[in-house]
């Protein structure tokens, strides 16, 4: 489909047509600027390879997959060590699957990879609005010098589609910096999620929407194979829940970020993964 992209092992019930499917998977394998636990690059690969242990029916949706054509296109090759370049080849694919009709779920990697399917989904919708998930605010002007990171990453989608049409929920970690820009710039939620949600999903019917979802806003009671795990975070049952509180947006493109394998021998945190991508497949695949 695309010269940058390698085949490996698919998603559950993922389909071999291309052509007809609606909804296409693609990883994003890339852990170059992590602050913290490096190891995301094998996200994608164990969201796949675990997702066999879940049943391909959805009770909260009363959907099944078996009923969806969606495809997994496989893993971005990344040349290593290579940032700009690495969110030039992401940024390609993406654009390529909006020409060809197809919604866009990107597997993860680190949160910077974000960037490249907002810009293309910037350009292709405009007026587009960004939810954001995550324990960290990700709002620093750089890090380390480096303005390319996956602790700046919300700061370059601020400016890419404004930063009024970021809406940003359950954070709870960053600096003094980032809590007042959020404060004074970002639809900013600390802390919550549900109740801010309902009211910013009550807003944005008839708007493009893209969901940015880092692992990391779960408590890592839950979900602790992440690279920078953060107490005090929702729990497994409510981010499933904050999903299905999107059913009826215009919601266009979706990541999934910052599954951390190496850090989880139960596989918890992949599987609960694995189960989102479920849930997104049956919301936004049809």
């Amino acid at each position: 489909m695309h010269e940058f992209l390698e085949s490996c092992g698919g998603f559950m019930g993922a389909g071999n047509d291309y052509r007809s499917a609606r909804l296409v998977l693609v990883g994003a394998p890339m852990d170059f600027t992590v602050s913290f636990r490096p190891g995301t690059r094998s996200g994608p690969r164990r969201i796949r390879e675990v997702s066999v242990g879940l049943e391909e029916y959805s009770p909260y949706l009363q959907r099944d997959l078996k009923d969806y054509c969606y495809y997994d296109a496989g893993d971005v090759v990344l040349p290593f060590g290579h940032v700009p370049q690495s969110l030039n080849r992401l940024e390609s694919v993406v654009g390529q699957l909006l020409a060809d009709g197809k919604f866009p779920l990107v597997l993860g990697g680190e949160h910077l990879i974000a960037l490249a399917p907002v810009k293309q989904m910037a350009r292709a919708f405009p007026g587009l609005n960004v939810l954001h998930f995550d324990a960290h605010a990700d709002l620093r002007e750089d890090y380390l010098g480096e303005s390319l990171s996956h602790a700046t990453v919300m700061r370059r989608v601020a400016e890419v589609v404004g930063s009024r049409n970021l809406h940003q929920f359950g954070i709870r970690s960053g600096t003094a910096g980032e809590f007042a820009y959020g404060r004074e710039n970002t639809g900013f939620y600390p802390f919550e999620i549900l109740t801010p949600l309902q009211q910013v999903v009550d807003r944005l019917h008839g708007c493009p929407v893209y969901v940015t979802l880092d692992i990391d806003v779960v408590d890592p009671a839950f979900a602790p194979g992440t690279g920078t795990p953060e107490p005090g975070g929702c729990s497994s049952a409510e981010i499933m829940a904050a999903l299905h509180m999107l059913k009826g947006l215009n919601v266009v493109g979706m990541d999934l970020v910052e599954v951390c394998p190496v850090y989880d021998q139960s596989d918890r945190t992949s599987l609960l993964a694995a189960k989102l991508v479920r849930e997104a497949i049956l919301l936004f695949g049809g």
